[in-house]
């Protein structure tokens, strides 16, 4: 595919400028079907941060209904306290409940759906097995693992934002799956702040580094880690967890993804919620050429985030060559559909 000049511009520009141009004005999501949130808060330990747990559960899943537009039928919350909250929690965060909860979104779940689970609490490393702590029996990666392996289809994304989680990423790591870790491996078992940050990257806009009303899992990752940086070093304290993220399905984790660091792709193109900022082919004010037009730029953008996850893996030629196709497409798309929905003519 050639590549155009710009528009008045009377030079063509270079192939990576181009791509580059490209990536700023195409914003690639991952366009999926529903999506579905659930939120875990582990044994507390004791009553003060049993509460503060709470009020991290409590404000995730508001931040999902107010700001991603998810409904209270599509976010489940346990915890170790539900009579906190009886109209909000469905029950007590146990093994038992947790699995029964995964079970039966795995058994309801379209086959194109998005599934996020975020642990909040406390983690341990025992016997060379990191564990998340629950009321009754913990559960470790492998009982994670399990659960997850009964979507198979549906996109993952996966936060344990506890202590000694690192080891998490190995174990739950596979296609279509982002994994989220506050910590780097089963030895940093100091409690961590890495929850606190993760949940308050969706309260407001601080979070939403590129501007788009919407905060990707990237975009949380990032200013959670940054924030927890910025409270040991206020506080002269060493910093004694490292979180870390996989996207690309190789079982090692990065503490920076992004750029030309395999690990990152993914996770910027998912959102935990679709914002108005993001129209959908279920947004096109029933004109159908612009459903016709969303659903085919939703597919391409889906194609876009597989194969950026794939780069590490591809001959870089042919990725650039399929990332410039793509975009070029995603691009073309875009200026169609700002022309209809502004009354002007199509290009």
């Amino acid at each position: 595919m050639g590549i155009p000049p710009l528009p008045g511009a009377g030079v063509t520009v270079s192939r990576l400028g181009w791509i580059v141009l490209l990536l700023l004005t195409a914003v690639p999501t991952i366009a999926l079907g529903q999506t579905h949130l659930v939120i875990v808060s582990g044994l507390s330990g004791d009553m003060a941060y049993g509460k503060r747990l709470h009020d991290w559960s409590i404000t995730l899943a508001n931040a999902a209904r107010e700001r991603m537009g998810l409904p209270d039928s599509q976010v489940v919350i346990l915890t170790d306290a539900p009579e906190r909250d009886p109209a909000r929690i469905k029950a007590r965060s146990s093994k038992e409940q947790v699995e029964g909860v995964l079970d039966d979104l795995a058994a309801t779940a379209a086959a194109d759906a998005r599934i996020i689970i975020v642990l909040l609490g406390h983690g341990s490393y025992r016997q060379e097995t990191s564990r998340f702590n629950l009321a009754g029996p913990d559960m470790t990666a492998d009982d994670f693992a399990r659960l997850l392996d009964a979507f198979a289809t549906q996109h993952i994304v996966f936060v344990n934002t506890t202590s000694a989680s690192g080891e998490f990423i190995e174990k739950l790591s596979g296609p279509r799956r982002v994994i989220i870790t506050a910590t780097k491996s089963g030895f940093e078992r100091n409690q961590t702040l890495f929850g606190k940050y993760f949940v308050e990257a969706f309260e407001g806009d601080r979070a939403d580094l590129d501007k788009d009303e919407r905060v990707s899992a990237l975009e949380a990752f990032q200013y959670a880690r940054q924030a927890v940086a910025r409270a040991y070093e206020q506080e002269n304290r060493l910093l004694s967890e490292h979180a870390q993220l996989d996207d690309n399905g190789d079982g090692v984790g990065t503490a920076e993804p992004g750029g030309d660091v395999a690990d990152g792709a993914v996770a910027m193109a998912v959102f935990f919620g679709q914002g108005a900022s993001a129209p959908t082919s279920t947004t096109a004010n029933g004109d159908p050429r612009l459903v016709g037009l969303y659903a085919e730029r939703e597919a391409l953008e889906t194609r876009l985030a597989a194969l950026r996850g794939e780069k590490a893996r591809l001959d870089p030629a042919v990725y650039e060559n399929r990332l410039e196709d793509l975009l070029l497409a995603i691009a073309q798309l875009s200026t169609r559909i700002r022309a209809i929905e502004s009354g002007e003519p199509e290009p």
